[in-house]
């Protein structure tokens, strides 16, 4: 799942995108002033919106100037009332990726999102964001903040099971069935245990226990 920062002082546009962009399945971090979003600044994000002219003393060019300092790569659209080239020069320079001019319509800015992401992530297409975690399926490597987490082929098949059936429920026999197979015989206990080894190499997994039956991935 992509993140999205928005940025943007006006509450009611800044809660109205916000519900349109999580339509379309991204998480959104939203803040309504520039103080709290650059004190954001340095947390994994996949796209920042961001307002040039915020109610408080710092601006959209303060912030993306801040988020340059540590990634060249991360998309930035800003928004802006001010539809002058002066503002787009401006943006453009300090590494924007787009500028929308207000008043603007949530879809079109919703559109603009998707090409962004999907010209920036394609190589990515097999990449999964979970929390502070970057799954790659293809090469069956987990890393949080560039560091590889060692997981043995169980545990990593455990993890993709459950990325693939998020709020689905499964019995400790579903899981033994999905990750050792129908002719595996033997206890049940070692799906605690296999759960337990990942919660441990990565404690910010969300997998909720159901004592009685099995496990949900959340």
């Amino acid at each position: 799942m992509y993140k999205i920062c928005l940025v943007e002082d006006e509450n009611n546009l800044n809660n109205l995108i916000k519900t349109y962009l999580e339509k379309e399945g991204y998480e959104v971090i939203n803040f309504y002033n520039g103080t709290d979003a650059i004190n954001y600044v340095g947390n994994e994000v996949h796209l920042w919106i961001l307002d040039i002219m915020l109610g408080d003393n710092i601006s959209g060019y303060d912030i993306i100037k801040k988020i340059r300092e540590t990634d060249g790569e991360v998309p930035v659209i800003f928004t802006s009332a001010r539809d002058q080239d002066l503002d787009k020069i401006i943006g453009l320079e300090l590494g924007s990726d787009d500028y929308i001019t207000k008043p603007y319509s949530p879809k079109e800015l919703v559109l603009r999102v998707g090409k962004i992401l999907k010209r920036v992530y394609s190589h990515d297409t097999n990449k999964v964001h979970y929390e502070t975690y970057e799954i790659d399926k293809d090469t069956r490597v987990v890393t949080e903040n560039g560091k590889e987490i060692n997981l043995t082929t169980l545990e990593f098949d455990l993890l993709i099971m459950f990325l693939n059936n998020k709020n689905k429920s499964f019995s400790r026999d579903d899981i033994l069935k999905n990750i050792w197979g129908p002719d595996y015989f033997g206890s049940d206990r070692v799906v605690d245990d296999l759960v337990r080894r990942l919660r441990k190499k990565m404690p910010h997994i969300r997998i909720n226990t159901l004592y009685g039956f099995g496990y949900r991935f959340i």
